[in-house]
């Protein structure tokens, strides 16, 4: 029998992950250079500000739900797809 992986521990894996993955060290001259599809440095800074309180939450021991842990993974998608359409991201990501 296969035990399913704890909310708090996908949620934690995810942060991780995204965090990984964004360039969120780039500097705004870097991502302001073409901002064709949707502004980068908006979208990096609603994402960061999402996996930043449910770093908290989780300190917190709030328990995310799987509606909570869809969210934040649609999100991270769709902000990794502008990035891609903008040429801050590569194409290949395990998102």
């Amino acid at each position: 029998m296969h035990m399913k992986p704890k909310t708090n521990i996908v949620m934690v894996n995810i942060i991780q992950q995204i965090k990984e993955t964004f360039p969120f060290s780039m500097s705004e001259d870097e991502l302001c250079v073409e901002c064709v599809h949707g502004c980068p440095k908006k979208l990096l800074e609603y994402l960061h500000m999402q996996i930043t309180e449910w770093e908290e939450r989780l300190e917190n021991g709030e328990i995310p739900s799987f509606q909570d842990i869809k969210n934040l993974s649609n999100s991270s998608k769709k902000i990794y797809k502008a990035l891609e359409k903008n040429n801050l991201v590569s194409s290949h990501s395990s998102l």
